[in-house]
């Protein structure tokens, strides 16, 4: 087995395990990157002189009590919304970026090693050929798996995206209500009427519908400007994994006492650091692509739809100010962070595990060859 499709099976289930052990964090972390919240002071929103309260209306509470209330409201479901193709999308993404990663990084070691004979360069990669092994199977990645992951955003804000619709449906009563006449009891069975249809997760075709229905096949990759650009993401974090990696092990090797293999807890913590660099660096791009993913009807409002990445950055700068890129950044720290620590421990071991069977099959059809010769 060669060591890129090693390394691509051990990302593939590394990240399947990652993925269902933070998925409720990442569930509630997409509802507030795509939550939208009106800065401070300001009332026109569309032009209309009235404030829309779709917009400036807060969440309520951290991260925690957002975990609670959607377990409240839609039960343990809700924070599972879109595992099926989550968990698609993680095997294919770690899978294909962590083969090409290896299929690059072989190459990129194997011109370090050329240039060392031709006398130029010590043999190791540099900091930058990191950046473009990484980039470049970065970019694979998202141009393959992209729609996958519109229809993960759709199902983890599907809910979210319906609360909204109900909230307008009320004003919309609550006006109607006014001018009609209605007496009290009209209303409140028109009230409960509304309150009795209740949002719920929908599956992988009817947003796979939603998505073809409102743009087309073209609609499956919704956001891929940023989501190319966040390939800057993994490229900031495999520099500082690798160049991690690479110091401790020299360190190791100047050491004869502590010579051995980095440990998987040393692989967690250097993963860990990498990731926290990374998701700081870039995290404004992954809310304006969560943004352009999620269902654009939230609110109704015009100054909340977006027609591509340079107006949702337009109008977010407008409408909510710097802040709103930062949304849900705490939970996307400690969600990423603990799931790139995971991957990167088990990703490692997988390897090693893959490796030494490989190595083993060989050799034990040797020995077999050989029993059977004997007895012969």
């Amino acid at each position: 087995m060669s060591n890129a499709v090693a390394n691509g099976l051990a990302g593939a289930g590394g990240g399947i395990i990652a993925q269902i052990i933070t998925y409720p964090l990442q569930t509630v972390n997409t509802r507030q990157q795509t939550e939208r919240v009106a800065k401070k002071g300001l009332k026109d929103l569309d032009g209309s002189g009235k404030n829309d309260s779709s917009v400036v209306k807060r969440p309520a509470g951290g991260t925690i009590l957002q975990i609670l209330q959607v377990i409240k409201t839609e039960g343990w479901g809700g924070l599972y919304s879109g595992l099926k193709p989550s968990l698609l999308g993680t095997a294919a993404s770690q899978g294909v970026y962590y083969y090409f990663y290896q299929v690059f990084k072989n190459r990129a070691e194997a011109i370090a090693a050329s240039r060392k004979l031709k006398g130029r360069g010590d043999g190791t990669v540099g900091m930058f050929s990191w950046l473009v092994v990484a980039a470049l199977a970065g970019s694979l990645n998202v141009l393959l798996t992209n729609p996958i992951w519109v229809l993960v955003t759709r199902m983890q804000t599907q809910t979210q995206a319906e609360r909204k619709i109900t909230e307008r449906k009320k004003e919309a009563l609550l006006i109607k209500a006014s001018e009609s006449g209605w007496d009290d009891s009209t209303l409140e069975a028109k009230l409960a009427e509304l309150e009795s249809v209740k949002p719920r997760p929908y599956g992988t075709l009817h947003a796979a519908r939603e998505v073809y229905g409102e743009a087309g096949l073209a609609g499956f990759w919704k956001g891929i400007i940023p989501t190319l650009i966040m390939v800057c993401n993994p490229s900031i974090q495999f520099m500082i994994y690798e160049t991690s990696l690479k110091n401790l092990k020299a360190r190791r090797a100047t050491n004869k006492k502590n010579a051995k293999d980095v440990s998987a807890w040393e692989v967690f913590l250097l993963g860990a650091l990498a990731k926290l660099g990374a998701t700081i660096a870039t995290y404004p791009l992954l809310v304006v692509k969560s943004r352009l993913q999620a269902k654009q009807e939230i609110g109704g409002n015009v100054a909340l739809r977006y027609t591509g990445t340079f107006d949702a950055i337009i109008k977010m700068i407008r409408y909510e100010g710097l802040a709103g890129f930062y949304k849900g950044m705490s939970t996307k720290i400690v969600q990423s962070v603990f799931a790139a620590s995971v991957l990167f421990m088990l990703k490692e071991e997988l390897v090693k595990a893959y490796m030494l069977l490989a190595d083993r099959g060989p050799k034990v059809m040797s020995n077999n060859i050989k029993r059977i010769t004997v007895h012969r």
